[in-house]
């Protein structure tokens, strides 16, 4: 699945470019910077797209790299889910 790219997410990236979210690096790199440095609308297109127990296995191998606060805030919710 493609998605438009959030140039306030991913303003690393060409402008116009799209997020393949069927590459595996793509989705990690996607998911990380909208935990990290996402907004409530931003969370919410990621909880739409994504399948909870993809979001909760990649959250496995991404929360090294999140803040001390992000990291427990979604340990929570997995917790809770």
């Amino acid at each position: 699945m493609k998605i438009p790219l959030n140039k306030n997410l991913f303003w690393f990236l060409k402008e116009n470019a799209e997020l393949d979210l069927d590459n595996p690096a793509t989705m990690e790199m996607y998911v990380q910077q909208v935990l990290s440095r996402g907004r409530t609308e931003d969370v919410k297109i990621l909880l739409a797209n994504v399948d909870l127990n993809q979001l909760r296995l990649i959250f496995s191998k991404i929360k090294q790299f999140l803040a001390g606060e992000v990291k427990a805030f979604w340990e929570d919710f997995f917790a809770d889910h």
